[in-house]
């Protein structure tokens, strides 16, 4: 009789944990471009209506104060005749004049395909789970997810993403 009804209790937890609503507030489990909504260093406000429709999209999640997101900026910009038909959108937590001086210093900021902002709710780190900056996500032009790095990528491997799902 105990083996009966811990095998219906059991059956019961497993039936109640499988029915559990999906995760999708995070790019493990939503593969669309996330909800946006930063502030610009103008102190505009940049959402999802800004980005362009058909076009390979890159948010970079990053800090001013990052070696690594400082090398990727110039990297960047040394190799925007790669990257040009993709829309970057920069994201970060610190103030909005870091973020001014960070586009200002690396040149990316006078680029028509680069948007730069402050997420002052930190909804962007959360949804990605980000550990390191820089964190970029690739998207097509439908706005589907192509690949996630964790530690930032190279602009060779960037523009081969984009070019593959232009």
């Amino acid at each position: 009789m105990k083996k009966v009804i811990f095998l219906a209790f059991a059956a019961l937890v497993s039936i109640a944990a499988y029915s559990q609503p999906a995760d999708t507030t995070s790019y493990l489990s939503n593969n669309k471009i996330p909800p946006i909504n930063i502030m610009q260093p103008d102190s505009s406000w940049f959402t999802n209506k800004g980005i362009p429709k058909h076009k390979p999209v890159v948010i970079v999640y990053f800090s001013p104060e990052c070696g690594h997101c400082q090398l990727a900026a110039q990297n960047i910009y040394a190799n925007m005749d790669k990257l040009k038909s993709a829309f970057f959108i920069w994201i970060s937590y610190f103030s909005v004049p870091e973020i001014k001086d960070f586009k200002k210093n690396y040149k990316i900021g006078q680029l028509k395909n680069f948007r730069f902002g402050r997420d002052p709710k930190y909804a962007i780190p959360s949804f990605y789970k980000v550990r390191f900056t820089p964190f970029m996500a690739v998207y097509d032009k439908k706005g589907n997810l192509v690949q996630a790095f964790e530690q930032g990528a190279e602009p060779d491997v960037l523009a081969k993403l984009i070019k593959d799902n232009s």
